[in-house]
């Protein structure tokens, strides 16, 4: 099944097998309208996966599958990326690498550059049932959009890079889940697949290669080797 979606600015098309569409993806969201039904209140789902597996565009289309297979059910996929620390932030607070220090802007998309306290706080709200409001990442600006998102639905799907990492703060993240899923991919088709998607925002292949070398791939690296299980795994 074709998809295309804009993705924080970014144009995707995919294409979905028809086995993962009614083999698992259907299923999945049969099964979270049972859990909702069971549960009586909002059922959370969080999604985790490296950069570059395809999770943000993937849980768009469960939402958009979601019209068709669970009609009586409201579904809303979001992303952790809202929850970015602001660039100045980031431009003034320092992180030390390899000996030397360096601005928190040059490892922008580490979990360190998160604002875990408010991510923790907001998931928390969204678990307890009641209309609220979710930031959104503005990739013009740099900078994240407070209260840019109404979540109201009863099945909530949460996308995020460190959503399930084995790590102090972040393990803890997944007490509010109902239902868990991880995506992994080979590491060098990630690479190829985020050099790709800097080269699309007007970078040189050379220069692609070097940013996704320095603060890409120790991400990809330090979330296929530090995930949680999850009730659902996928590889991409």
């Amino acid at each position: 099944m074709n998809y295309s979606a804009n993705i924080n600015g970014i144009e995707y098309s995919v294409s979905y097998s028809d086995g993962l569409v009614n083999g698992t993806l259907i299923p999945l969201l049969r099964h979270l309208s049972q859990m909702h039904t069971e549960k009586g209140s909002r059922v959370i789902v969080m999604l985790a996966a490296p950069p570059g597996t395809g999770k943000s565009t993937l849980v768009s289309f469960l939402e958009r599958l979601s019209k068709s297979v669970i009609p009586d059910k409201r579904v809303q996929a979001v992303g952790m990326d809202g929850f970015h620390h602001r660039q100045d932030y980031l431009l003034t607070h320092t992180v030390e690498l390899d000996g030397e220090q360096i601005p928190m802007a040059r490892i922008k998309g580490a979990p360190i550059t998160f604002d875990l306290d408010a991510l923790t706080r907001k998931i928390k709200e969204v678990s307890e049932g009641n209309i609220c409001r979710w930031p959104h990442y503005d990739r013009q600006l740099h900078d994240p959009v407070d209260g840019a998102i109404t979540i109201d639905a009863d099945i909530v799907l949460i996308e995020g890079n460190y959503l399930l990492l084995d790590a102090d703060g972040w393990r803890d993240l997944s007490r509010f889940a109902d239902y868990t899923i991880v995506l992994t991919a080979d590491e060098d088709m990630l690479r190829e697949r985020l050099i790709g998607r800097k080269m699309k925002t007007g970078m040189t292949r050379e220069d692609a290669e070097r940013f996704v070398a320095f603060s890409d791939m120790p991400n990809v690296r330090l979330c296929l080797d530090k995930m949680m299980k999850a009730d659902l795994e996928l590889c991409v």
